[in-house]
């Protein structure tokens, strides 16, 4: 049996499981990363609260999200090299710690710059959480079984950003923001202990480290500093963009200034380095590189409507943010429900089909998000993001699958983060160009309704006159007052509409490129991973 896996290019000596039951394992391993990727959006609705708590205001606030994302950032794409180094069992077990102690200190902080601090450190130990149990679902199951196992880490990467915000709101209305921090602390050290306990290092990773190590550490100063100048600033630029007015800006100009040119240096750099802190190497095969797109796609728009949705139903609708989250929760079950069938059908057919009718499916949802009004109910919100959330998974899970079709099994670590990076920047990407789209749409159509407010306009008079005025009287500055918020709630209710649109132009331009993925036959889909 070992040696037929082996001929598919998988190496069973490699597996975490030892002699155990590896869906234990996936269990184990899958608990601290969803209080990881939980982490990415739990904090978003309770940061008028934190503001209130610590007596500073909501732009300042909103550093707490920052400070998280942009360490976030920084590690994801040199957690491989720190895993190969390290020792991937090791690394994990300090990733989960450092996570930890910092979720403690975010708990207890005692003002901002205790917070932010604590919380960067935060996103350090969990950023490489995501991409070590990729790296070892990839390492533990053979490739028949791959579809099934990513489909239980979909669960964790897709499902957390959904609750986070139902959770958080949950936490902040009925208890303290400081629980949205100290709820890490018990399941982190139960993980740590657990992951002591079952999970195993295998002989070759261990020896792969040897050789590694056989020189002695060399490290790729370069590299890094180049990693965290570029994505770092990447991600203030994303995260900050729109409130700072963007280029008007000048930290935003130097920051884009910065991470652009740290970007491309990067590049020529790790690719002429013989032992780069990220092997983007990787990228000169076509099947990785379309994966990654997808993957950033995926992540796009899975971060940019997990955004937009409750903001819509909070400006809109006057939504508690508690019940915003709410109508996200149905997305959520229908994640849970549709994950097993993706895992099974990523084993059995060839994953362009499930791509391209995940991404039509998709398409499909934002149409129909797309053409929603200012009366719609609590049930027509909830059921679209249902439609939405129901396809993730048959995006999520095949191209977590295919991805490491024709790369050596020992390029598992460094794959996996620039996986994460791509789900990561398609993140940072969807929401920052979704509030972007918002505030020049919301402009542009208060524009085009506030022209329209004249006695030629038979809507306005018939408003007037049902109001109470005459035809050629004026109205006081109460009408006036309700018949902005009016305008406003429409022109509002409009941009989200047009955020819909543009998304859902995006996810058809790139569906066609899936066919530029490496065939597989069906039954075999995942491929081989040779060395």
């Amino acid at each position: 049996m070992a040696s037929a896996a082996r001929s598919d290019g998988w190496d069973p000596t490699r597996s975490v499981a030892g002699g155990l039951n590896p869906w234990l394992i996936v269990a184990i391993i899958s608990i601290p990363t969803f209080m990881e990727v939980l982490d990415t959006s739990i904090a978003n609705v309770s940061l008028e609260y934190i503001a209130g708590g610590l007596a500073i205001s909501n732009d300042e606030a909103t550093w707490v999200l920052t400070s998280y994302l942009v360490a976030n950032a920084i590690i994801i794409p040199i957690s491989g090299w720190l895993s190969d180094t390290i020792g991937r069992k090791r690394y994990f077990q300090i990733s989960i710690a450092l996570f930890t102690i910092s979720s403690f200190v975010c708990g207890i902080a005692p003002n901002l710059t205790v917070l932010v601090l604590a919380r960067v450190f935060q996103g350090i130990g969990g950023g490489g959480l995501a991409p070590v149990e990729q790296s070892m679902l990839a390492d533990t199951f053979p490739p028949a079984k791959r579809g099934l196992a990513f489909a239980a880490f979909a669960i964790v990467v897709v499902v957390g950003p959904v609750l986070g915000p139902t959770l958080g709101g949950y936490i902040t209305e009925f208890y303290s923001w400081h629980w949205v921090f100290l709820i890490n602390v018990p399941v982190g050290i139960g993980a740590l202990l657990a992951v002591q306990t079952f999970v195993d290092e295998p002989d070759p990773i261990k020896q792969d480290r040897a050789k590694r190590l056989k020189d002695g550490v060399r490290i790729d100063y370069v590299g890094v500093a180049l990693v965290a100048l570029g994505l770092g600033f990447l991600e203030i630029v994303g995260d900050r963009g729109e409130r700072e007015d963007w280029f008007s800006s000048p930290m935003i100009l130097g920051a884009a200034i910065v991470s652009g040119v740290s970007l491309i240096a990067l590049v020529i750099w790790e690719l002429n380095h013989d032992d780069p802190i990220v092997d983007l190497r990787l990228l000169k095969k076509l099947n990785f590189s379309m994966t990654l797109l997808v993957m950033m796609i995926t992540g796009l728009i899975l971060f940019g409507t997990t955004q937009v949705i409750p903001q819509m139903l909070q400006q809109v609708l006057g939504y508690s943010s508690l019940d915003a989250g709410l109508a996200l929760t149905a997305g959520g079950v229908a994640t849970l429900i549709a994950v097993p069938f993706a895992g099974v059908l990523t084993g059995k057919i060839d994953v362009r089909i499930i791509l391209i009718s995940a991404l039509l499916v998709q398409a499909a949802a934002l149409w129909n998000l797309s053409h929603f009004t200012a009366d719609i109910t609590f049930w027509d919100a909830a059921t679209a993001r249902l439609y939405q959330a129901m396809a993730l998974p048959f995006l999520f899970v095949p191209i977590n699958a295919v991805a490491y079709v024709g790369l050596p099994q020992r390029s598992t670590a460094q794959a996996s983060a620039l996986l994460n990076v791509a789900r990561n920047l398609g993140g940072t990407l969807g929401i920052s160009s979704a509030q972007t789209m918002l505030a020049t749409y919301q402009q542009v159509h208060q524009s085009r309704l506030v022209e329209g407010l004249n006695p030629l306009n038979g809507n306005y008079t018939q408003w007037l006159g049902q109001a109470g005025l005459a035809l050629t009287g004026s109205p006081d500055q109460t009408t006036l007052g309700v018949l902005y918020q009016t305008v406003q709630r429409q022109a509002n209710m409009q941009a989200f509409i047009g955020v819909f649109w543009t998304l859902m132009i995006v996810v058809l331009v790139v569906t066609p490129l899936v066919l530029l993925m490496r065939p597989a036959k069906p039954g075999k889909v995942q491929g081989g991973m040779g060395h």
